[in-house]
C-alpha cells in the first residue's frame, strides 16, 4: 500500500521473503539462459515486471509463481531456498551473492578451469580488495 504524505508517495520496503524469492528467480533465469524479456513473455508480463519481481519490489501471486517455476523447470520450494532458518543461514548469504550481476557467470566459468588456474584466480580476486584499500589509504594520507 502507498500512503500520500504531503505530495510525496511513501512505499513500504520489500519483505525479506519477497527479496529472497526474487533472487532465486534471477538465479534460475540466468541458469536457464533466459533474459528478463524472455521469461516475461513465457509468463505473460513485461520485462519491467520481471525486474520488479527479482528485486522483491512486487509480490508474486501463487499462479504466477507456479508459471515462473514451470518455465524455469524448478519445483516451487526451490524459489524459497534460503528462507531464514538456523539451518539455511549460510546458504542464504550464498544465494544473495549468486544473485549479484555476473556472479553466476563467474562461478560457471570458474567451474570449467583446472585446479591450478582456480587457485590463481582465487588469489587474484582476494588481492583486489586489499590493493583497493591500500590505494584509498594512500590518497587519503593514511
Amino acid at each position: 500500500m502507498e500512503a500520500c504524505l504531503g505530495g510525496a508517495v511513501a512505499t513500504k520496503p520489500p519483505l525479506p521473503s519477497d527479496v529472497l524469492v526474487g533472487q532465486n528467480i534471477r538465479i534460475g533465469r540466468l541458469q536457464a539462459g533466459l533474459s528478463q524479456t524472455e521469461l516475461g513473455a513465457h509468463v505473460g508480463v513485461t520485462y519491467q515486471q520481471i525486474q520488479k519481481y527479482e528485486k522483491g519490489a512486487n509480490r508474486i501471486g501463487a499462479s504466477r509463481l507456479q508459471q515462473i517455476a514451470d518455465v524455469l523447470r524448478v519445483p516451487i520450494p526451490t524459489l524459497f531456498d534460503g528462507a531464514p532458518t538456523a539451518y539455511h543461514s549460510c546458504q542464504r548469504s550464498v544465494q544473495g551473492l549468486l544473485a549479484k550481476p555476473l556472479a553466476l557467470r563467474l562461478l560457471l566459468a570458474f567451474d570449467k578451469i583446472n585446479e591450478a588456474a582456480r587457485l590463481a584466480v582465487v588469489h587474484l580476486v582476494e588481492s583486489i580488495p586489499q590493493g583497493a584499500a591500500r590505494r584509498s589509504r594512500n590518497r587519503n594520507g593514511g
